[in-house]
């Protein structure tokens, strides 16, 4: 308790950060450490697996952190690991990377690209590649994790390193709570993660005190109808007409009952229907995307959605027993939201160490989301930031040439964007765990 009071009081006060080292030592310390951080990153890269199945890469990350002196447990949340290095009394701090890749092909042209194929756990064989960055995440976390053991004199406290899995598919931030992750090592004063984020310049920081990333949810609209012969759709009821009714419906939701200045979406990705072009069938399906920037805005969207399609389909007369039954999945995420106090401090630390330049206007740009807050979210929650750090060399991207996260055109500046998020961890760290 003496830990987290001396942690808020910190934050009140809006003190320069404790244990801040000088900026040419962390700089310096990085930049030597770096060809065994680039060998490390392209081994990420270059095998990257799936979510819920990062077999190999928990155990190389794993490995990596007990040979700095880490106590390392595996198999939290079926492949997550938690790092435990402790360092006498003070507060407990929580940095968190993910480990999972994407089912997408690598056409980057790196001579380090990935060409691994991996069995989803459908069955499916799948391509698979790091296009999100979290190579680069776990590369920034043994990174962060070898400054803060040559540098133990300067803090105290207990850190906490959490190799994630499932970030893609969202279960991943709930699953290492629901196996104990709390309960087994402690509750942290606060936690921090970050992100590559390529429409940053290379080695650039971008965040804000509030919000980061829009709640995210998926939602599945199952549409019953009553087959019959495509020349007789009086005698059926389609559901493939309804379904199409039901699309263009929901979009109604967002332009007639948001507020035209609250941000919201609803997305319908993929709609499946039919067999055959003479043929009604009795069933089509909605996979829908929802996302928010408010808790509110996003629990209105749900009510919404599975109001709209009851309501559609009983216009077109299907019977009681018949409606569409609409699921939401239990993968949704929360907004991201940094705490403001712990945010500004982060920030003073990282701006003591790196300088004021090195900052970039965060802007949200979309709506993209992140499983994060499943981890901090508990209750009460655990002050947490989220940071992000550039990773497209300024010249590619005043030319246009470069791809966003997921596509499988993704590349960073592996070099800047490695060190800068060590050293921005490192500073951000030393901010929560420092002493005078």
């Amino acid at each position: 308790m003496r830990a987290w009071i001396r942690l808020c009081c910190w934050c009140c006060l809006g003190l320069v950060p404790f244990g801040t080292a000088a900026a040419d030592e962390v700089k310096e310390a990085v930049a030597a450490d770096y060809p065994f951080l680039d060998a490390l990153f392209r081994h990420f890269h270059a095998n990257p697996e799936l979510s819920l199945q990062e077999v190999e890469t928990a155990k190389r990350l794993a490995g990596e952190l007990r040979a700095l002196g880490f106590e390392v447990t595996t198999g939290v949340g079926k492949t997550g690991v938690v790092a435990i290095m402790r360092n006498g009394a003070g507060p407990t701090l929580l940095v968190r990377a993910d480990m999972d890749a994407l089912p997408v092909v690598e056409k980057s042209g790196l001579p380090y690209a990935s060409t691994r194929r991996q069995v989803n756990l459908e069955g499916e064989e799948m391509p698979v590649m790091h296009a999100c960055g979290h190579d680069m995440h776990m590369t920034s976390l043994v990174g962060l994790a070898r400054r803060m053991v040559a540098m133990r004199a300067r803090w105290h406290g207990t850190l906490m390193l959490v190799g994630q899995p499932a970030e893609e598919n969202g279960g991943g931030a709930k699953g290492m709570v629901a196996d104990g992750l709390f309960r087994r090592f402690g509750r942290p004063d606060a936690a921090l993660a970050l992100h590559v984020i390529p429409k940053y310049p290379a080695g650039k920081i971008a965040f804000g005190d509030g919000l980061m990333y829009s709640s995210a949810d998926t939602v599945t609209i199952t549409v019953r109808g009553k087959a019959t012969h495509g020349a007789s759709p009086h005698l059926g009821n389609d559901p493939v007409v309804i379904g199409s009714q039901i699309v263009l419906a929901l979009q109604n939701i967002v332009t007639r009952e948001v507020s035209p200045i609250e941000p919201a979406l609803i997305t319908v990705g993929a709609f499946r229907g039919g067999t055959a072009p003479n043929v009604i069938s009795d069933e089509a399906r909605l996979d829908i995307t929802v996302r928010a920037n408010t808790e509110a805005t996003r629990a209105q969207l749900l009510k919404s959605i599975e109001r709209v399609a009851l309501n559609t389909a009983r216009a077109s007369g299907v019977a009681e027993d018949l409606l569409p039954i609409v699921r939401v999945h239990d993968d949704g995420a929360p907004t991201t939201t940094n705490d403001g106090a712990l945010a500004r401090r982060v920030r003073a630390a990282m701006q003591a160490g790196m300088g004021e330049d090195v900052f970039v206007p965060w802007r949200q740009t979309d709506m993209g989301a992140e499983d994060f807050p499943d981890l901090v979210g508990i209750d009460p929650p655990i002050p947490s930031v989220y940071f992000e750090v550039g990773g497209t060399p300024p010249e590619r991207l005043a030319s246009g040439d470069w791809a966003d996260s997921h596509s499988p055109l993704f590349r960073i500046d592996a070099e800047a964007s490695i060190k800068a998020g060590v050293e921005a961890m490192t500073y951000a760290a030393l901010g929560v765990l420092g002493t005078p």
